[in-house]
């Protein structure tokens, strides 16, 4: 029995201890507060639909949602606009290494190796940055940023590019250089 009360005797005191350092402490220096991702998504299909019609989808290997409510892509995205009539024939498809959403601007940014591929036009635009202004349903680059443009006829070359999202019409700010495809076994 004496050996029972040394027993409880020395958990009484552990417990003490124990709970002896679970007091509250104070921090030293400022708070730095999380400005992270609240939400990480892998292999996200998001699909953007208007009165029961797809008007497109996004697809990313990674979607990180952040406070403000922008949404960032770091491994890439990509974006495929289907045509008005809702048969889901694919239209365009704009790809990038990177993409942002700007939620409060409802601008999609995308940087790194971006394309833009209107199928039924046979076109192809490639440049490093684009932006894609959903409220206006428009897609254009700075006015300094290198844009290459090809079409079945021709490969078109210069700075700024500002286009409806199914590249048609498009303008090109400042050509650099045409090159007629049609006869040069190009």
């Amino acid at each position: 029995m004496h050996v029972l009360v040394k027993l409880a005797g020395s958990l009484a005191v552990a417990a003490t201890v124990a709970l002896a350092g679970c007091d509250k402490q104070k921090l030293s220096g400022p708070l730095t507060p999380y400005t992270g991702p609240l939400m990480e998504t892998t292999n996200v299909l998001t699909l953007i639909s208007d009165s029961a019609k797809l008007k497109f989808q996004l697809t990313a290997p990674l979607e990180q949602q952040f406070e403000n409510g922008d949404v960032i892509y770091p491994k890439g995205m990509v974006v495929t606009f289907y045509s008005a009539d809702g048969k889901k024939t694919v239209i365009n498809t704009l790809t990038a290494n990177y993409g942002k959403v700007d939620k409060g601007k409802n601008l999609y940014i995308m940087r790194g190796k971006v394309q833009v591929v209107n199928l039924p036009k046979e076109q192809r635009m490639d440049t490093e940055e684009l932006f894609y202004d959903k409220t206006k349903q428009v897609i254009y680059t700075d006015s300094a940023m290198a844009v290459r443009m090809e079409t079945p006829t021709e490969i078109l070359s210069g700075n700024g590019l500002w286009a409806k999202q199914d590249l048609n019409p498009y303008r090109i700010y400042h050509p650099t250089g045409i090159i007629d495809k049609v006869g040069t076994g190009l």
